[in-house]
């Protein structure tokens, strides 16, 4: 298992909850923004790593609804090795 994640409406909730988890005296990231949502990460006291992320902005900031899923999406980051990675996924 690499973490767990919980989901939250928004940023005001997440915000909240990270406030929360820091005034407990957990470390606790800066919000990073994953393109279709937001999240923060920290460690419980036992080592297993939390994730927080937000519905917001969802799945649909860079195709429509009727088109989700038909298409492989990849975070900007990873464009340039779009072939290679394409070329390694088992064809559905």
């Amino acid at each position: 298992m690499h973490h767990v994640a919980f989901r939250v409406k928004d940023d005001a909730a997440q915000l909240a909850l990270r406030e929360k988890i820091e005034s407990r005296g957990l470390n606790i990231t800066p919000q990073i923004d994953r393109q279709y949502f937001h999240s923060l990460y920290f460690r419980e006291p036992g080592g297993v790593l939390f994730e927080i992320a937000t519905d917001n902005p969802g799945f649909t900031v860079d195709e429509s609804l009727e088109e989700l899923g038909q298409n492989l999406k990849l975070p900007a980051q990873y464009e340039p090795h779009r072939s290679t990675i394409e070329s390694v996924l088992v064809k559905l």
